[in-house]
């Protein structure tokens, strides 16, 4: 196989699925009408609910479901062989991923901007919607947890990063001031961010900021109070947007670069097609391809996570219901066509990354040493940074070391979005609950609920306990994923009701994905889970969560159509 066919196919599937599957899904499921208003117009507020530019929204929606998922998952899948873990890509990503995040997005749009676990209650029962919402919490918590490990241990490792970063906040200030306030044009808006956002990069590299991990802690511990707290348009809405861009730069160089490496000849990929059918690589262990394959490709293909953000942040920014598909479907295609330069970069030079670190693999012992080598020498993000640098080198000439750092600067900024858009979202989640049990007013104050997630968040990533129960995390994240196609599939025939086989399109998948992720969780308590106790609970309690879903869904999907409210829109 050759890098440039691998850019053109996926390019040309997600071109042609878009205008075709996805238009249907917009057409004929989500019946989407530029009409009805949005509830960022109907509710609108200044804080949450404000109507975005279709291009800013996109920006803020892609920036933070990315996160360093589509780029870690696909790399450690390599293990499997680059086939098995490109055919996933592809295939989840159009007929479930894509699917999942732009009903989530949707159906929150019909229920004014409520949360997937508020319409899981709506359509299931109450309990359902409690237990989903204290899960969410808890897992929200421990993304907090984690991506300020991973955000502190680059700003250490890489100052110039974190003095980039900084600049990028006041930088978001200015743009959102001179769009909302000003009402500058928004083009002249985006040429002055983007001229500045260059300048940072510049400035951070001349003056790096160094400072220890608890130091940085702090520093993102208070931000993200902050930036979850302030209305979207002062920070979120122009940071998440120019962020966008570093990612989009990053997506068009990467996609070019590989396009004439292999049209060059040197594109040819090197790393094996398909290894066997159980490779180590969940806990070092064999690992059957199906069912865990979901649980190590996440981002890339689907995410339990998406939904948070489709109905949390960005169903309350919507300008236009048309300008959903480009939000939650596009944003999906643009995560999956990631994951394609991930895995075309790494089987054209993951060989040649191993070499540098002086580790002898080949075909014959690929299956066993890939996985466990780039958790402990090489690294998950680093295999790729290097991959793709490579790439840059063979294509434009471009210095190794310069690629790789663009590589790092461009995970950094993954993952930052994703950290305060996660807080935000654990905030909305709080509230719920406590709107849920009639707990006191001041527990819901916006500065209060940031407060109580926020510490406990940084409070785990100070202590590091939060490494104990990580490993859970990825079957408890697709098992959200899972819960989330349920409600959607439950929205779709009952309130929805499209006509002919479209109901299919929906159902087939999420209970291809319920079988799926069951299994792995399953899978996992037996097999690697049963070294930890607390990662043990945490399956045991994410399966009774999943049964108990099905068992409210199956009782749901028994009730006539007529018995549901229709949409409140």
């Amino acid at each position: 196989m050759n890098s440039a066919i691998t850019i053109f196919l996926a390019g040309l599937i997600y071109v042609v699925l878009y205008h075709t599957y996805g238009k249907a899904l917009q057409n004929k499921v989500v019946k989407a009408d530029p009409n009805r208003p949005t509830p960022a117009h109907k509710l609108y507020d200044g804080v949450d609910y404000v109507p975005a530019h279709p291009l800013v929204l996109y920006g803020h929606h892609f920036a933070s479901i990315a996160g360093a998922g589509p780029i870690v998952g696909p790399a450690v899948a390599m293990a499997w062989g680059w086939l098995p873990g490109l055919l996933w890509v592809w295939f989840g990503n159009v007929f479930i991923g894509a699917v999942h995040d732009y009903l989530a997005l949707m159906s929150s749009v019909r229920y004014d901007g409520k949360s997937i676990q508020w319409i899981a209650g709506k359509l299931m029962s109450k309990r359902t919607s409690m237990a989903f919402e204290l899960y969410v919490w808890f897992a929200l918590i421990l993304v907090i947890a984690a991506f300020a490990n991973v955000i502190a241990g680059i700003f250490v490792k890489t100052p110039g990063a974190a003095t980039a970063s900084i600049l990028f906040l006041l930088i978001a200030v200015i743009l959102g001031w001179l769009l909302y306030k000003v009402q500058i044009d928004f083009k002249v808006g985006t040429i002055i961010g983007i001229v500045l956002l260059a300048l940072a990069i510049y400035i951070g590299f001349k003056f790096p900021i160094e400072a220890s991990k608890q130091v940085w802690y702090i520093f993102l511990g208070l931000y993200i109070i902050v930036a979850s707290s302030l209305p979207v348009w002062i920070l979120l809405q122009p940071r998440d947007y120019l962020n966008a861009y570093i990612l989009w730069f990053g997506l068009a160089l990467g996609g070019i670069a590989f396009l004439v490496v292999g049209l060059k000849g040197m594109g040819t990929f090197t790393a094996p097609a398909y290894t066997t059918w159980s490779a180590h690589v969940v806990g070092g262990k064999p690992s059957p391809f199906w069912p865990t394959i979901p649980l190590v490709i996440a981002c890339g293909a689907l995410s339990g996570f998406h939904s948070l953000v489709g109905s949390g942040t960005s169903s309350k920014q919507l300008d236009n219901e048309l300008h959903g598909l480009l939000v939650g479907y596009g944003g999906m295609f643009t995560e999956g066509f990631l994951s394609t330069i991930v895995i075309s970069s790494i089987a054209v030079y993951g060989i040649k990354v191993f070499q540098d670190a002086n580790v002898a693999i080949n075909f014959q012992n690929w299956a066993q040493i890939y996985a466990p080598m780039v958790a402990s020498k090489i690294g998950k993000v680093t295999i790729f940074a290097k991959s793709y640098a490579y790439g840059l080198h063979d294509a434009f000439g471009i210095d190794v070391k310069a690629g790789a750092l663009f590589a790092s600067l461009w995970v950094s900024a993954f993952a930052l979005t994703t950290l305060d858009t996660a807080t935000r979202l654990g905030r909305f989640a709080w509230q719920e609950i406590i709107e849920m049990v009639k707990g006191p007013e001041i527990l819901k104050n916006k500065w209060v609920a940031s407060f109580i997630l926020v510490f406990l968040g940084i409070y785990l990533a100070w202590i590091g306990k939060w490494l104990v129960i990580w490993p859970a995390f990825s079957g408890m994240n697709q098992m959200l994923a899972s819960i989330a196609m349920m409600t959607a599939s439950l929205w779709v025939a009952k309130v929805q009701r499209p006509a002919g086989i479209w109901k299919w399109a929906v159902l087939i998948p999420a209970l291809f994905l319920w079988v799926t992720v069951t299994a792995a969780l399953i899978w996992f308590l037996i097999y690697v889970g049963k070294g930890s106790i607390w990662v043990s609970i945490i399956t045991i309690v994410g399966l009774a969560l999943n049964f108990l879903l099905v068992i409210d869904w199956y009782h749901a999907w028994k009730k006539p159509a007529e018995e549901y409210q229709a949409a409140t829109a």
